[in-house]
């Protein structure tokens, strides 16, 4: 040993501690049972001689009286140290003879221990002992022959000597049968396998002869064959060839064996025997398959051949090895013989047994046993001689497979088919794909067999991860992607999908390790020898957990896991490779989406990871034509930069790092594109101040076995955060990618995962900010945010996507509110919040407000509604009407409000015009059949009641309550409802604009001379109708002179709509263009003041209306001093006994009031004071009628003597009930008509002698207000009759069935004690 002259002194030192402990104790103890460790052993020595002279420090044990030993000579005190540690060897050896376990671990340590310092001492330790005991029990030689084992193998060469000696002594003991059986014979065979080591040929030569005696060899000289031919780390590369060459001539020179009828059934024999020690099939009983079938593959007789195989066959086929073993020597004999292989499988596939075999789901007999898995056989059988038939096998694949497949479907379902079908399809597939002349055959059984793996893969647990059968199976589909034919699109699609739900559906690993763990004995749990790779273990079938041999190890659950993904991504790969183009990456992606889609995390954790993955692999190997577009790459862009804000942080590390070679996949295409050879990069902007993680690259610097280098840099964009990436990336995007990648935002804001609606709400914005301008279908884009908001929960996603409507506005205004019309009707709050969006900038809400116009005034009638003009072809009505919906909400929109005001002249006429379109729809018509069908898309009754709203919402938010209160107070609102009585509602409106006045008539007024030469007859009669009230105010002179009105009522005298001709005739009747008729007029008003006395009430009614006509068409001349005259005659019908005289009474009243507003001389003023209190009392009148005109008489005549807070009066009119809206009546008229006072008093008392009991009760409640706040006033009025009355009166009221009534009576009934003693 040329290097342990090194080791000399550490020698020494352990010979000093050594000698020390066996000095003092004769026992030696602890030695580990693993003696045949090969990672334990050392090189050998070459002979002892040379040990003793060249190597001092093989001594390992010595005295440790070195003061002693520095006497002697060197020599002489090697020779003692030798011979020292040899007495100790030697009596370990004897040691091992002993009973103790624990004692015999400890020797074995201390001779391999010995044994790595000095292995030729050891070995001519053992030789001796071997010849001076030849009488030691078997036992003890089987102990001898492990360490012997274990020292020849530590030895880095073998002397020649010691080569032949223990070759001898393995060669005489491997035969030999004792109470050990084969056990020792092993022992002893495994001293031949080390010596192998060392010289094999030697060993083969003596196997050779064994073998070929003509007598069948004893199992140990195929145990050790078996042994050299299954361990490649026995032999070099070089020498294993030798060795099976040497294999191979051993079966050539052994085929006449087979004609040895004694030999054959030795063999059979041999090969059929149960073993009932050990599950595992035995080195000489897998040896003798192999050898089988190289006689049979040299045997040049068919008949011969087939003879045998079928005996072979017919054998069981009950264990797993027994099985595997047939099918090795069948594929062996294919070698030769593949036509008679083929048939003798195909003769016995359909045998009876067999045939019997695939329909026995339940076997009760032991022969059932044995013909159960024959089906399993044949499978491996055909997978065997696709792997040694190479070349030979390609004509015959498609009859392979078809046979194959045909076992896998019909065969019983279980594990043992599932296995050897999968590893028959492994064997097969791998030789094809050995195979160069591949590519030119077309195989015709791909679609059925891409069929049966998804039915394996479908079939394998969902909660579980225990076997190889998956990853196996994704390899084998990658495989069948490199054959043609190539799968079509629907098959590759079906593949895609099973296999992705199968790896990317599994729970998460922790619970796959607990579902592993809650079986005491897990099926199908992979598990093989250590020095197994994976490949190997496919076809490896295990014994039960407790016989677990100590070299074989369990899988761990993350292994297989990441052994199965990296399977996944290399299918993947391979379907790119395979097409490596643009429509094919969107193929393959588009099957990932549904997963980073997912709503569990480690799902969308691991599909991203499986893209992250192929889009590295894409962007370091240049497979795809930069030339060609990718195609939906917004998309792919879309889910990945929202996966940048996962909670998971894996799956961000992974998204953004998809993202930077997704860019760089980007940059080379578009470069390309642009004819530039070299991409010059821009200056990314700078990170993110915010803490932002920068990317990490992963192995992006490992170099890919990549066809081309790529030659974009990899650092930059990998330094940036998300959002910056989103907007780097999305300035080279056209306008096809940009739109995938908004659409893939606004389906994010769907999802019920609230990271994935805020990451998609962020990137949305990013987008629309950046290129909002230059998108196209931007209508689809706002109906679909308008849905997906519908589901938005998190205020900022909701606020966000609301703003991306805001800068959409600034560029497509038009298109979104045409969008948003459809679903407006009814207006949502979702849509409401939308238009508010969409107005949110001032200059969008005036383009928005002028869209909503435009639309507003598109007005088609509906089929069969009207026989004249163009019939519409879709119901554009329908968005109309939308428009008119959305005008009445947005008014009260603060974004809208100075808009709405601008608007105002333009939003009157076309609310008026719609309201009449409104009835044209509504018109009573036959229905047509046709029309049948569109009966639920017609017009509903509220689409009227819609628009009028929008018109009265437009007078209220505009500041025209006076406008409002007109109509509001009159009841006039219900004149818009009928097409009889709409004409009459327009007029009531306009007039009462003039009789405000209203500050926009001038305004107005302009809008209604394009209005009167409008080519749609509704608008021209809306305009003629509000011309011809605007003609009594002085304000249209100011617009239009007195000619140019004449001009235009002339130019509609010739209109083609009859009421329009008819209007525009009474329009020149007007007194503004006929003065002389202002007197004559004033001189009836006296005759027509005497027709208020007839007896008939229609009669009086018709002349007070005449009357109020006359007033109305006198205008701005009024009617002078005879206003006094009139105002007094009116009055004294306030009471009268008819409904309908009280009621046209308090009309014309008010109408005089209207008409002398600002001109009224004092007497009238004393007229309007003297009847407020009837007015107001009248309030309560029985009759409808009468209180309608009492409270816009009463409102009237508040104008008139100019009131104070006349908004809320008129609010307090129009709707206010109870106690506390007469209060408030009452404290108007009191607190704002002191000087009347008394007159308001005596009033109020005069009316509890009434007939009426709500009159006479509002009175009383009059004159107790009175009372309560002005006592001392009262007591200077009222007289004791007065007093009396009262108490009288509210005697009564304690007894009236109103609580508040009774309440108040009694109350005042205190109060008047207390006037009545203050008047005394």
């Amino acid at each position: 040993m040329d290097g342990q002259h090194s080791e000399k002194q550490r020698s020494h030192a352990m010979a000093d501690r050594t000698t020390s402990d066996v000095s003092q104790s004769p026992r030696i103890s602890s030695i580990s049972e693993s003696t045949r460790d090969p990672s334990c052993r050392k090189a050998p020595q070459t002979s002892a001689h040379r040990d003793r002279l060249m190597h001092p420090t093989t001594i390992l044990l010595c005295k440790s009286n070195s003061s002693q030993a520095a006497l002697v000579p060197q020599e002489h005190k090697m020779f003692l140290e030798k011979a020292y540690n040899a007495a100790i060897c030697f009596k370990m050896l004897r040691d091992l003879n002993g009973s103790d376990p624990v004692r015999l671990k400890h020797i074995v340590k201390k001779i391999k221990n010995m044994a790595h310092k000095a292995p030729n001492l050891v070995l001519e330790t053992i030789h001796d002992y071997f010849v001076d005991n030849p009488e030691i029990s078997n036992r003890h030689k089987f102990r001898l022959f492990h360490i012997l084992e274990t020292v020849i193998g530590a030895s880095d060469s073998l002397e020649q000597t010691w080569e032949k000696a223990f070759m001898k002594l393995a060669l005489e003991n491997m035969t030999k049968s004792t109470e050990l059986e084969e056990a020792y014979q092993d022992a002893a065979s495994n001293v031949l396998v080390a010596i192998c080591r060392h010289s094999w040929r030697a060993v083969a030569q003596h196997l050779e002869t064994e073998v070929l005696t003509g007598v069948f060899p004893h199992r140990s000289f195929l145990y050790v064959m078996g042994i050299l031919t299954s361990k490649q780390e026995l032999f070099s590369q070089q020498e294993k060839v030798c060795w099976e060459e040497q294999l191979t001539k051993i079966a050539v020179k052994s085929v006449h064996f087979l004609h040895m009828d004694g030999w054959s059934k030795e063999l059979l024999w041999a090969l059929t025997k149960p073993d009932l020690i050990y599950q595992e099939q035995p080195p000489e009983k897998a040896f003798l398959f192999v050898f089988y079938g190289l006689i049979l593959q040299a045997e040049e007789s068919s008949t011969t051949v087939r003879t045998h195989l079928r005996t072979l066959l017919e054998t069981s086929h009950q264990w797993p090895k027994q099985r595997e073993g047939i099918s090795l020597t069948v594929g062996l004999t294919a070698v030769r013989h593949l036509d008679h292989v083929w048939a003798v499988l195909e003769q016995f596939g359909r045998s009876t047994p067999i045939k019997c075999s695939l329909h026995s789901f339940s076997p009760k007999t032991s022969e059932d046993l044995r013909w159960r898995w024959a089906s399993s056989t044949i499978l491996l059988a055909y997978g065997q001689m696709a792997v040694k038939a190479k070349a030979h096998i390609l004509p015959w694949v498609d009859n392979i497979l078809s046979r194959m497949i045909f076992f896998f479907r019909y065969s019983s379902w279980d594990e043992t088919l599932k296995q050897s079908f999968l590893t028959a399809i492994l064997m097969l597939v791998g030789a094809i794909s050995r195979n160069r002349g591949a590519q030119s055959y077309e195989f015709s059984q791909i679609p059925e067999l891409s069929e049966c793996l998804m039915v394996l893969m479908e079939k394998e647990p969902k909660d579980s991860l225990c076997t190889l059968t998956r990853q196996q199976t994704i390899h084998v589909i990658s495989s069948l992607c490199k054959l043609r034919p190539p799968l079509d699109t629907e098959k590759k699609s079906r593949l895609l999908s099973v296999c992705l739900r199968s790896v990317l559906a599994l729970p998460l690993l922790d619970v796959l390790e607990k579902h592993t763990c809650l079986f005491l004995e897990p099926p199908n749990i992979q598990v093989w020898p250590k020095a197994l790779s994976p490949t190997q273990a496919s076809t490896f079938h295990p014994p039960t957990r407790a016989r677990w041999p100590p070299d074989w190890c369990i899988v761990p659950t993350q292994t297989l896991y990441n052994q199965t993904s990296e399977a996944l991504d290399q299918m993947l790969q391979t379907f790119i490779t395979q097409n490596p183009t643009a429509a094919e990456l969107h193929f393959v992606l588009s099957h990932l989406y549904v997963w980073l889609a997912s709503e569990k995390a480690h799902e969308r954790r691991r599909a991203v990871s499986s893209c992250m993955g192929l889009l590295r692999f894409l962007s370091d190997n240049l497979y795809l034509d930069p030339k060609e577009d990718f195609k939906r790459i917004g998309q792919l862009m879309g889910m990945l930069g929202i996966l940048c804000q996962d909670p998971d942080r894996a799956t961000q590390h992974s998204s953004q790092e998809g993202l930077g070679h997704l860019y760089q996949l980007l940059m080379r295409q578009r470069a390309e594109a642009s004819q530039v050879k070299e991409l010059v990069p821009k200056q990314l902007s700078q990170a993110s101040k915010d803490g932002t993680l920068l990317w990490s690259s992963g192995d992006q610097k490992a170099t890919p076995p990549a066809p081309q280098e790529a030659v974009f840099p990899k650092d930059q964009i990998f330094q940036l955060g998300s959002h910056q990436v989103i907007k780097e990336v999305t300035k080279h995007l056209t306008l096809v990618e940009l739109t995938d990648l908004i659409w893939t935002a606004v389906e994010g804001l769907g999802s019920t995962s609230p990271f994935r609606v805020q990451a998609a709400a962020n990137m949305l914005l990013t987008a629309v900010q950046e290129h909002g301008a230059k998108l196209e279908t931007v209508a689809n884009l706002g109906r679909a945010i308008h849905l997906q908001l519908r589901s938005v929960r998190i205020p900022q996603a909701q606020e966000d996507a609301l703003h991306v409507i805001t800068l959409l506005a600034r560029n497509h205004t038009p298109e979104l509110v045409a969008a948003f019309l459809d679903f407006s009707i009814p207006l949502d709050s979702h849509a409401f919040q939308l238009w508010r969006a969409l107005g949110a900038e001032q200059r969008g809400s005036r383009l928005v407000l002028a869209t909503l116009l435009a639309w507003l005034q598109e007005r088609p009638l509906p089929l069969g509604t009207s026989s004249s003009g163009p019939q519409p072809k879709e119901k554009t009505y329908l968005r109309s009407l939308a428009a008119t919906n959305t005008l009445h909400k947005l008014q009260s929109a603060r974004e809208f409000k100075k808009p709405v005001q601008e608007a105002y002249p333009q939003l009157l006429l076309a609310l008026l015009t719609q309201i009449h379109y409104i009835l044209e729809l509504r018109l009573p018509e036959e229905p047509q059949p046709e029309q049948i069908a569109q009966e639920a898309a017609a017009p509903s009754p509220q689409s009227c009641s819609m628009s009028l709203e929008a018109l009265r919402s437009l007078l209220s938010s505009t500041g025209h309550y006076q406008d409002f209160a007109h109509l509001e107070l009159q009841g006039a609102w219900d004149l818009f409802t009928t097409m009889d009585t709409y004409p009459q509602g327009v007029g009531l409106l306009a007039r009462a604009m003039v009789q405000s006045p209203c500050r926009q008539i001038k305004a107005v007024t302009r809008q209604l001379l394009p209005s009167l030469q409008s080519q749609e007859e509704r608008e021209r009669k809306v305009a003629i109708l509000i011309f011809n009230e605007f003609l009594y105010s002085p304000t249209l002179l100011e617009v239009l002179s007195e000619q140019e009105a004449l001009i235009m009522l002339a130019q509609s005298i010739r209109d083609p709509s009859p009421e329009v001709r008819v209007l525009s005739l009474q329009g020149l009747g007007n007194i503004l263009f006929q003065p002389e008729k202002g007197s004559l007029l004033r001189e009836q008003l006296l005759p027509f003041l005497n027709g208020f006395f007839q007896n008939s009430e229609p009669v009086v009614v018709r002349v007070m209306g005449t009357v109020s006509n006359v007033l109305h068409c006198l205008g701005a001349y009024g009617p002078g001093a005879q206003s006094l005259t009139v105002a007094v005659n009116t009055r004294s019908f306030f009471d009268d006994e008819r409904d309908g005289i009280r009621a046209a009474a308090m009309a014309l009243f008010g109408d005089l009031v209207a008409a002398m507003t600002g001109r009224e001389p004092s007497s009238l003023r004393t007229q309007v004071h003297q009847s407020m209190v009837p007015l107001l009392l009248h309030l309560k009148d029985r009759c409808p009628a009468v209180v309608t005109q009492a409270k816009f008489a009463f409102y009237r005549c508040s104008v008139l003597l100019q009131w104070h807070l006349p908004h809320t009066l008129f609010c307090t009119l129009a709707w206010e009930r109870g106690l506390s809206a007469r209060h408030f009546l009452w404290s108007c008229l009191m607190t704002q008509s002191q000087e009347e006072f008394s007159i308001h008093l005596s009033q109020a008392l005069s009316y509890l002698h009434s007939h009426h009991h709500h009159i006479r009760t509002w009175a009383a409640l009059f004159i107790g207000y009175t009372i309560c706040y002005h006592p001392q006033a009262v007591s200077q009025v009222v007289n004791g009759a007065d007093v009396k009355l009262l108490f009288c009166t509210f005697e009564n009221f304690k007894k009236d069935l109103e609580p508040g009534i009774r309440e108040f009576a009694t109350r005042q009934l205190s109060f008047l004690g207390e006037l009545a003693a203050r008047q005394k």
